[in-house]
């Protein structure tokens, strides 16, 4: 087992997803920028995950405009790269060398600092020979050059996730939405990535927001109507949850963490009293009998949905 370059950084368990903050009307940037001042503020040493492509560059505009008030090393600041933002709101896969250099440049120039703690290569999808011949090797040039300290690669499927951890030379993997109370086929990954000692992030937690609303009042799985087939299982979770007199929510915050191969959760919230309540839910102490519960729901069937 090697170890990780990321071995003892003190992460917290949950970082701050910034990914949500265009898609809820909700979010106005006074109230972004009181959440992030008072992370920033710690204890503890806060994550910030962001990404060019969120809010087209503004999402990164907007935790720049309060770094400035913070010394650098009082965060961990993640961004990712490969996609190029276009004017009118466009953009498109680059993995080219330059591409991905321009990228970086472009997320610091935005952010305000002078290096990356974690670039991830966001959503190659089934691109995997061109993330591995060309753009993983410009983001290990610019961990060599100190630009970047750890490279990763943030997805929504867990195979090429895989195949990065066998065949690349990342510090970190993120997943997003493979591994929740709903669904688990991302557990190959989550295997390899304990065996080779790599931290692993869950994001999209809720997948997208079932898990956080409940079956009564949906709001989407993986950004799209529920099919029938999610919402049976949903119910299933939430009846055993209410026998047991905790919400959904709450055992959806958890449920992640309880896997040693996951490092942290990534959480997406648009204000300090979300987020306060995304920490709550994971302080909460829950009884032994309601995972085993849980733990005998009996799967999702992906290929009825």
């Amino acid at each position: 087992m090697i170890a990780s370059r990321l071995s003892g950084w003190p992460l917290p368990r949950v970082g701050l997803g910034t990914g949500t903050w265009p898609m809820n009307p909700s979010t106005t940037e006074d109230n972004v920028r009181a959440l992030l001042r008072h992370l920033l503020a710690g204890p503890p040493k806060p994550l910030l995950d962001t990404a060019p492509m969120y809010w087209h560059g503004h999402s990164e505009e907007l935790i720049g405009s309060v770094l400035k008030e913070f010394p650098r090393q009082s965060y961990f600041l993640a961004s990712k790269a490969g996609w190029a933002l276009l004017p009118e709101g466009k953009i498109e896969h680059d993995l080219t060398r330059d591409g991905i250099r321009r990228s970086v440049e472009g997320s610091l120039k935005r952010l305000g600092v002078d290096y990356l703690d974690i670039c991830h290569l966001h959503d190659p999808d089934d691109r995997v020979r061109e993330a591995l011949d060309v753009a993983f090797p410009a983001l290990y040039e610019l961990r060599d050059e100190g630009v970047i300290k750890a490279v990763g690669s943030g997805m929504n499927y867990w195979q090429p996730l895989a195949e990065f951890a066998q065949r690349a030379d990342v510090d970190c993997l993120l997943l997003a939405g493979r591994y929740t109370l709903l669904e688990q086929t991302a557990l190959p990954l989550l295997e390899l990535c304990q065996a080779k000692g790599l931290p692993l992030f869950a994001a999209g937690i809720y997948n997208s927001g079932v898990l956080a609303t409940g079956a009564r009042n949906p709001l989407t799985y993986n950004y799209a109507p529920p099919p029938p087939g999610v919402l049976a299982r949903v119910q299933a979770l939430e009846a055993v949850c209410e026998r047991h007199g905790v919400k959904l929510q709450t055992a959806a915050a958890q449920f992640p963490l309880r896997h040693p191969a996951i490092r942290n959760t990534i959480v997406g919230a648009n204000s300090l009293a979300e987020f306060d309540q995304t920490l709550a839910a994971h302080d909460q102490p829950l009884p032994a009998a309601l995972w085993a519960e849980l733990q005998a729901v009996p799967p999702l069937d992906l290929a009825q949905n």
